[in-house]
């Protein structure tokens, strides 16, 4: 069989196959096998797909390819709605919520010190993570493709830029939660929320200087770690004003011209 496929946006960024220019590639299988299968096969996970094509008209993952057949592959649309169903993803998530693997480590801070409900399991294996997002409802952050293309991970996103705090852009403007933010209002060390709490109750704990310029305190109540906004939360503030003036249309643009320029 010899099955036409149009690779849209970035993705023939990720063919382990060489398109032709227009994002074309002509594959040819001697095996029936499913869309999905056939995608990823071509080095594409299932995950930085929204929409598949056939004839014009929308086709799920389980579809069996047919020889001859002309299919369209278009990459996620920003803002997904990762909370809406789908053809693709049936099964849409609770609310937006990570997962984020070793090799975007610095990537989970960023969340978290947005106040974004982040997991960062320590050494944590593939089959974990995979199994972690799965269970917990979560989007698998990562910038391994292989992870990715595991069944059970449904929501994800390979991570293509290389500096934290442009991931940390890609990842809440491809989800739509640039005005989603809620700064410093988890943990950074293990993502609970925080809760205000007396300076009586913890000025025994605090070094003298913090004790007399600072008054307002929150607390983990999980790692019972102590927090204020000290000197620090200024290099913090500036992660997040990578929003400021950022515009929908070009992000993407804007993300690449960064890496490569």
């Amino acid at each position: 069989m010899t099955i036409t496929f149009i690779f849209h946006g970035d993705l023939p960024g990720l063919l382990s196959v060489k398109p032709d220019h227009n994002g074309v590639v002509r594959h040819t299988t001697y095996r029936r096998a499913s869309i999905k299968d056939m995608i990823e096969s071509l080095g594409v996970p299932h995950t930085e797909i929204q929409v598949l094509r056939l004839r014009g008209d929308k086709i799920s993952f389980e579809y069996i390819v047919q020889d001859q057949d002309r299919i369209e592959v278009y990459p996620p649309t920003p803002p997904c709605d990762v909370c809406k169903p789908s053809i693709l993803c049936p099964d849409p998530l609770d609310s937006v919520r990570f997962v984020v693997d070793i090799n975007v480590g610095k990537l989970a801070a960023l969340l978290r010190m947005a106040g974004f409900d982040t997991a960062f399991p320590a050494n944590a294996t593939d089959n974990e993570l995979a199994a972690l997002s799965h269970t917990e409802k979560r989007i698998l952050l990562t910038r391994d493709t292989s992870l990715l293309k595991r069944k059970i991970v449904t929501h994800g996103r390979l991570i293509r830029a290389i500096e934290p705090e442009n991931q940390l852009k890609e990842v809440l403007w491809l989800y739509g939660q640039k005005n989603q933010l809620q700064p410093f209002s988890r943990c950074l060390c293990c993502n609970e929320k925080l809760v205000p709490v007396k300076k009586k109750e913890i000025e025994h704990r605090l070094l003298p200087l913090t004790k007399k310029y600072y008054h307002d305190f929150h607390q983990c109540t999980k790692c019972d770690k102590i927090f204020w906004a000290g000197s620090h939360r200024e290099n913090m503030e500036k992660y997040l004003r990578i929003f400021e003036d950022i515009k929908p249309e070009n992000a993407v643009n804007e993300l690449f011209n960064q890496e490569t320029d």
